[in-house]
């Protein structure tokens, strides 16, 4: 073969193992070129999604490109959502699926959604988180998680990926080996997962086992440090971890995607172009990239770091030859999928039916509930990871005011009460003198200020009710707690219809 001719090979092999994305509700020409080129993967987020109308016509204008082509989404059906991020998904998330403990359930909800990605043509959804969230102080999995114990974990995961590849759509378990018992956040830093072997095969490893005899052929490497494993390198560019542990003792011989290569995690140490050919020669078989840096500039340095570091000898054509092998087996399997499935409607309630099951009360219920009058509500904001849309709406203010007219809110933040002390008697506890007060919380015992603030105004304010939206924990405030499990919109109409009294 010519060089020219090896050269353009080699193209080709670096273009088809990356899954970028791009800006737009409409395919840049640049993507369009790349698919032509060897481009075998791209991946949707909230900014190429207007409607579900507009996200059909886009997977088949990219499809007329390459019928192959593997549209893949990060799609939670919880606080992470892309197709739901302008209103708030109408699907619970795993925590809220995981405390119904009810599998048939979240296969339910999965098929559902899936019915919804198969007919938008999406064929690989970046789900579902299958860490055990055991780590209270876990700033990034928490509801993303089904749950804190690895059996309720494992049970929902297989529930999920049948409930999701039944409706044409290939799962993707993540974030191997296990991301739930960390206290970083591994879009800034490297987490690290310090457990011995046994406590690894013993907690984190069992979702995976599960998700792998499910029938999963995804699997999504974790950018965390786990020294039982490897004290150097993170999972994702970690071939005892990729290698030895998931290929050879799991025996999983499907699809490896890595997070998002340009975390933090991973970039720091090693640049995004340096982190994408280590993860490849480490035995990572598609590169998640466009998150964050998703233009063109970024696919070509990627496609260009794959080549030169082949003609360098740092990674071995043999080896990207491999991957790009296992992305094309992939697409094969995942068309075959959707085309055993017919498009089906979508049910359009079982999401709010799991969002009901999933609220749990505590405290004089009897005596509190159904609201007499229209409440004030206070939502103390935190600041929340960069899975989850900065745009995606929470609370339970807007639905309860649907219910009971009347009803006044406002949303408080850290650094509006670092500003000025007076905030919460100005705008939370003035304005519900004489009505009842409602207090929205989202994770209150893993943010501080957010204890303090809530403390501070059950005090005041013994008799308020508390919603918690996130992870139950910390004392018991407020005459009633009403847990959501997640801050989903599902979840959000769920506490209002219990205050209101219309369940």
């Amino acid at each position: 073969m010519s060089s020219s001719k090896h050269s353009k090979e080699l193209r080709r092999l670096a273009l088809s193992v990356l899954q970028p994305g791009f800006v737009g509700t409409e395919a840049p020409e640049w993507v369009l070129r790349a698919i032509r080129d060897g481009l075998s993967s791209v991946v949707l987020f909230t900014r190429n999604i207007a409607s579900p109308e507009q996200l059909a016509r886009l997977t088949a204008q990219l499809r007329a490109e390459n019928p192959a082509l593997i549209i893949a989404i990060d799609e939670e059906a919880g606080d992470v959502t892309r197709i739901e991020s302008a209103t708030g998904s109408t699907r619970p998330g795993n925590f809220a699926l995981g405390a119904v403990d009810d599998p048939e359930l979240t296969e339910s909800v999965a098929r559902d959604l899936g019915r919804q990605l198969h007919a938008a043509g999406v064929s690989l959804d970046y789900a579902p988180s299958v860490d055990v969230n055991s780590n209270p102080d876990n700033p990034i999995i928490g509801v993303r998680s089904f749950g804190i114990d690895s059996a309720v974990v494992s049970r929902h995961t297989t529930a999920w990926v049948r409930g999701l590849q039944s409706a044409g759509v290939a799962a993707c378990a993540k974030h191997f080996p296990g991301h739930g018992d960390v206290a970083v956040d591994s879009h800034h830093g490297l987490p690290s997962y310090d457990a011995d072997l046994d406590q690894i095969a013993a907690q984190a490893l069992p979702p995976f086992r599960a998700a792998l005899d499910a029938g999963v052929r995804a699997v999504m490497s974790g950018h965390l440090l786990v020294p039982a494993y490897d004290p150097d390198r993170p999972a994702t560019l970690s071939h005892r971890i990729l290698n030895g542990l998931l290929r050879e003792e799991l025996g999983f011989d499907g699809l490896i995607v890595t997070d998002a290569i340009e975390m933090g995690a991973v970039t720091h140490r090693y640049g995004i172009d340096g982190a994408t050919v280590k993860a490849i020669a480490a035995g990572a078989d598609a590169i998640c990239v466009g998150g964050e840096n998703a233009e063109e500039a970024t696919a070509e340095l990627l496609a260009g770091a794959l080549v030169d570091a082949v003609s360098r000898g740092e990674l071995a054509e043999a080896r990207l030859a491999e991957a790009a092998d296992r992305v094309r087996a992939f697409a094969d399997w995942s068309i075959d999928l959707g085309r055993a499935v017919p498009v089906n409607p979508i049910s359009g309630d079982i999401g709010f039916t799991a969002a009901r099951r999933a609220v749990r009360l505590s405290g004089s219920v009897h005596d509190t509930l159904p609201l007499a009058a229209p409440p004030h509500v206070v939502e103390l904001v935190p600041t929340t990871n960069l899975a989850i849309g900065k745009e995606t709406p929470w609370g339970v203010a807007a639905p309860l005011r649907e219910r009971l007219p009347g009803t006044t809110f406002v949303r408080v933040h850290h650094q509006e009460l670092t500003a000025r002390s007076a905030v919460l008697e100005d705008y939370a506890l003035a304005p519900a003198a004489g009505r009842p007060m409602v207090i929205v919380v989202r994770d209150a015992s893993r943010h501080a200020w957010m204890g303090r603030a809530l403390a501070d105004l059950a005090k005041a304010r013994p008799d308020a009710i508390v919603v918690e939206m996130g992870l139950p924990g910390g004392p018991a405030l407020g005459a009633v707690q009403i847990f959501t499990h997640g801050a989903t919109a599902a979840a959000g109409v769920a506490a209002a219809e219990v205050l209101a009294g219309a369940r």
